[in-house]
């Protein structure tokens, strides 16, 4: 009369486990993927990225790797080829050198003769847009005349006022006032620098080749296209210096 009821037993380690599907993931392994996801996100906030984009562009722009090769093969014309190479290095090591100086003790002199940023912004890019106009128009007034063929022209004027001139300094000047004390904004700064000094190099070792390739035409036409660019990042600058004004005033 009775019927028997069969029970099936499980294995104890598959009794404890309820059905898993396939996209589920156990917890340890969402946390180390989250974990994962933040590290990469901190590595990327580490550097900023559009400060570093804009000072990079400045620089290379202002600095003029392409207009710099006819000046360059000019003024070292009788150095041998080595001795034009060690000229590409010294050249980038004393602008890199000045630059540096100033983006490192450039707010304790604006400070000293009590200039604002916002002044410095202004004036800085009225100063980039001359520059432009140069660049634009054509003017034969950048390529300098030692003048003495025992001057190191690696020296003077190819690393100052050529590559460190005021247009580079004041850039640098106002890309370090934009990153105030964020550290991933000074480190987009540095690499900005380094990078564009490692561009100048290049371009002045590899003078003769660029010279052969592009011909002067092909030199003349990057020449245009970067006093566009320079024109319109000046712009950008006496706009935000002139808004800032602005808004300092109305705050008082």
């Amino acid at each position: 009369g009775t019927r028997g009821v069969w029970i099936l037993r499980l294995p104890r380690h598959r009794q404890a486990q309820p059905h898993r599907r396939k996209h589920d993931r156990p917890r340890h392994h969402r946390r180390g993927h989250r974990a994962r996801e933040h590290r990469g996100g901190a590595a990327v906030s580490l550097v900023d990225v559009t400060l570093f984009a804009t000072a990079f562009t400045t620089l290379t722009v202002i600095m003029d790797p392409i207009g710099t090769v006819p000046i360059f093969l000019g003024l070292t014309s009788r150095y041998s080829q080595a001795k034009q190479r060690r000229a590409a290095i010294q050249a980038t090591s004393v602008s890199f050198g000045v630059i540096l100086t100033f983006a490192i003790l450039g707010g304790q002199i604006l400070r000293l003769l009590s200039i604002s940023m916002e002044a410095l912004q202004l004036s800085g890019g009225v100063l980039l847009f001359l520059v432009a106009m140069e660049l634009l128009m054509g003017t034969d007034s950048s390529t300098p005349d030692t003048g003495d063929e025992s001057v190191n022209v690696a020296l003077v004027p190819l690393g100052t006022p050529l590559l460190a001139g005021p247009g580079s300094i004041v850039a640098v000047m106002v890309a370090v006032g934009q990153a105030g004390t964020n550290v991933g904004s000074w480190i987009a700064v540095v690499l900005a620098v380094v990078l564009a000094h490692v561009v100048m190099w290049l371009t002045m070792r590899f003078s003769l080749i660029l010279s052969r390739l592009l011909g002067p035409g092909g030199i003349m036409l990057l020449t245009k296209i970067s006093g566009l660019l320079l024109a319109a990042i000046a712009t950008q600058l006496i706009m935000e210096g002139i808004f800032k004004f602005i808004a300092t005033f109305q705050g008082s």
